[in-house]
């Protein structure tokens, strides 16, 4: 019955658990932006591969947007890519100068193993062509990939170092983190990428290019996107300290591996990824335009 101020009781076993009311709702539904979402296992789920490759393309188009805000463009360096759902030796890129801030789901293009565009109007990165193909050639677990040449992220590289775990945020890339010594020039050969492709492995988000900046990877644009955002962060933050001239308090090796599987998980990867996306969908409603470009119409 209600009390005097209209609010109803429960006694003992009539209330529902929190745990109950969660099995009660398994089969709920909630729609989202770009699709629906199933409540419990919190990733999309897609009816057809023409649904899940509009989604993917949206992501991508929409990280990029998020990278333009972040001021990671340098001129035409930076790429990022992911797997076709239906065809995974063809992956979706971003086209050669087009600014990250101008990108829509209609600009990507498709590029097959051999560097042809095969969906598009536009012209690619070649390095950009050479890390990616040759990653997902020996890395069939990694989806998506991103390279930019951020400030900090650059920056970090030139140390010749991974980070350290000195914040929570860093833990996520505790052992799940890589580092390539070696920059002889811009890469145009899919051998290079193919290295990248073994370091990242079975687990690694992160490979730290010396001289050079920052490579992330996941299973979704979602996923490999918030690793970028979050390792150029930590980057800055490390930095920070270095420069301060203050020692660093490094956490221990099992706080670390416990605070990295709370925070460093691929669905967590996805989900720090969903504020982001929501507000430049949001803000940019023009980059789900999938209409593709007149050919060569910005050059």
């Amino acid at each position: 019955m209600p009390d005097a101020n209209g609010v109803e009781s429960r006694a003992g076993g009539a209330a529902l658990t929190a745990e109950a009311r969660l099995k009660a709702n398994n089969d709920t539904k909630a729609q989202g932006v770009e699709g629906t979402y199933n409540t419990m296992s919190i990733l999309p789920k897609f009816k057809t591969v023409e649904d899940e490759r509009l989604h993917l393309k949206i992501s991508l188009a929409a990280a990029f947007r998020i990278m333009g805000d972040l001021g990671y463009d340098v001129g035409v360096a930076g790429h990022g890519t992911f797997r076709d759902p239906e065809f995974p030796e063809c992956f979706w890129m971003n086209p050669i100068a087009v600014h990250f801030s101008d990108m829509t789901v209609g600009e990507l293009v498709l590029v097959n193993q051999h560097g042809e565009v095969i969906q598009g109007n536009r012209p690619i990165n070649a390095a950009g062509f050479a890390i990616h193909a040759g990653i997902y050639r020996v890395n069939q677990r990694v989806k998506s990939i991103v390279h930019n040449h951020s400030m900090y992220g650059k920056s970090f590289s030139v140390t010749g170092r991974t980070l350290l775990p000195i914040t929570q945020d860093a833990c996520a890339f505790y052992e799940r983190q890589a580092l390539y010594n070696t920059y002889e020039g811009v890469v145009l050969d899919t051998d290079e990428g193919e290295l990248l492709g073994k370091l990242l492995g079975e687990q690694n988000h992160l490979v730290i290019l010396q001289n050079h900046g920052l490579l992330t990877a996941g299973s979704n644009p979602d996923e490999m996107a918030w690793w970028f955002i979050s390792a150029d962060q930590c980057a800055q933050s490390e930095m920070i300290v270095d420069a301060s001239g203050q020692k660093k308090i490094v956490l221990s090796h099992d706080v670390a591996v416990k605070t990295r599987a709370q925070v460093g998980t691929p669905l967590l990867g996805w989900y720090n990824f969903q504020p982001y996306k929501r507000r430049i969908l949001k803000q940019y409603p023009e980059l789900l335009d999938a209409t593709a470009p007149v050919k060569d119409s910005y050059y």
